[in-house]
């Protein structure tokens, strides 16, 4: 598996949270324009990953799906970002969260269209495989739809703090459970015959610091920062939150590549 075929699992997990996250936000909190322009955010991001997929043909192959097929999933996706749009565009909300809803469930199975399934050899292997998609795409989605949203707040000041609130608890939430399938992986692959090095613990420390720590502290500093309320601080606080999100799911996904069990 090549840095290109990470990226593209990487799109499609952040694509499954924003979508599942924007989903369960209440529209009647929120003003349509924070759908309309987020949904070209996905479109955006997937007709990236659709060039991607188009370019890197060979790294794709042999797999369980052909590459064609993966490109017209993610073709589809972008597509249905832009209805979904259109949809908030004229304040169609029902249909609108419906799109959303599919982004998310097609995003998280294109994700596991591209995940090395043979790999995991046994069966809480594929578990831990299933889980550490979902976790990860949730993680990264509700901690960028929270800083999103917080971006909101700043253009639409009179909206209420309950959906931003509720995406910081959901965050922290997001944390606890990729804690546990993160740290189940690793004690398991700690535990395993195969030698693990200086450099793959030096990597992990980086990966659970950022990634878990880090997120963790700036989840609860945000939460603190609404409590007052300052909607700017809990946003430039969450915008650190998803440097540090992001830094842990790709170290994440690259030290998976090369065990038994998600890191």
């Amino acid at each position: 598996m090549d840095l290109w075929h990470l990226l593209i699992q990487f799109v499609f997990r952040v694509t499954f949270g924003v979508a599942l996250c924007m989903g369960v936000t209440p529209a009647r909190y929120v003003t349509s324009g924070f759908y309309r322009v987020h949904l070209w955010v996905l479109m955006g991001i997937n007709t990236f990953a659709a060039l991607a997929i188009f370019t890197r043909q060979e790294s794709l192959e042999p797999g369980a799906f052909s590459w064609q097929f993966l490109f017209g999933v993610t073709v589809g996706m972008a597509f249905l970002s832009y209805v979904g749009s259109v949809l908030w565009l004229y304040e169609k909300s029902a249909a609108g969260e419906l799109v959303l809803f599919v982004v998310a469930i097609t995003a998280l199975i294109a994700a596991g269209m591209v995940t090395p399934w043979s790999e995991a050899t046994s069966g809480i292997g594929i578990a831990l495989a299933f889980l550490d998609l979902s976790s990860s795409g949730l993680l990264l989605g509700v901690t960028l739809s929270a800083m999103f949203l917080g971006h909101w707040y700043l253009n639409t000041p009179t909206m209420e703090l309950l959906p931003l609130k509720r995406l910081v608890i959901l965050m922290g939430i997001a944390i606890v459970v990729r804690t546990l399938v993160s740290g189940t992986g690793l004690a398991l692959q700690a535990t395993s015959p195969a030698p693990l090095e200086t450099v793959f613990w030096i990597f992990v420390s980086f990966r659970w610091l950022s990634g878990i720590l880090g997120t963790l502290m700036l989840a609860l500093m945000s939460w603190y920062a609404l409590q007052v309320p300052n909607t700017q601080s809990a946003t430039g606080i969450l915008y650190a939150g998803v440097i540090l999100t992001f830094l842990g799911e790709l170290t994440s996904q690259l030290l998976s590549v090369d065990t038994l069990y998600p890191i």
